[in-house]
């Protein structure tokens, strides 16, 4: 707050301690499935095409009390050549989220945009590393606007739910 003055001050504290400022915070960050497979591991490494990189990627959140959620980053990278995959790499990269005093209408695109933005790079030096060590280069994936991805993600819902027919006919 910013008094007559222009002096910036600070709320006073609520009645009896209470705590009604909004919160949220990364409690922790954690690997929760990492699968890598070279299942044509060694004849892969004498292939001469480059292998043709597939990346899907999902997003969860779910409520583990009621002021922390678990944001999945769910990456899934699989490299096929004409001789077959060469690689598989599924990552299950996951965030503990401290959320107090958030209403759902922010909480909402905090836990599937920005929370995503700020796991991706650490879910992305996995994958690097894995790729890595499973004797190929390492895979720097591109990074991904998690927030126009939700923007577009709600507009498709409200589309689709404005097309849906209300009661029978």
């Amino acid at each position: 707050m910013v008094d007559e003055n222009g002096n910036v001050t600070t709320p006073d504290p609520a009645a009896n301690g209470a705590d009604n400022q909004p919160q949220i915070g990364i409690i922790s960050q954690y690997v929760k499935d990492l699968s890598v497979e070279n299942p044509n591991a060694p004849d892969v490494y004498q292939w001469e095409s480059q292998p043709q990189i597939d990346v899907q990627f999902n997003i969860g959140s779910s409520p583990v009390s009621d002021e922390v959620h678990e944001v999945e980053l769910k990456i899934n990278v699989v490299a096929k050549a004409d001789q077959g995959v060469a690689f598989q790499v599924e990552l299950l990269y996951c965030g503990l989220i401290g959320m107090r005093n958030v209403n759902d209408e922010q909480a909402h695109p905090f836990l599937f945009a920005e929370a995503p933005r700020i796991l991706f790079p650490f879910a992305r030096a996995i994958i690097s590393d894995a790729v890595r060590d499973a004797g190929f280069q390492p895979l720097l994936l591109e990074p991904i606007d998690f927030t126009a991805l939700y923007i577009q993600q709600r507009e498709q819902q409200a589309a689709s739910a404005a097309e849906q027919p209300v009661g029978n006919a």
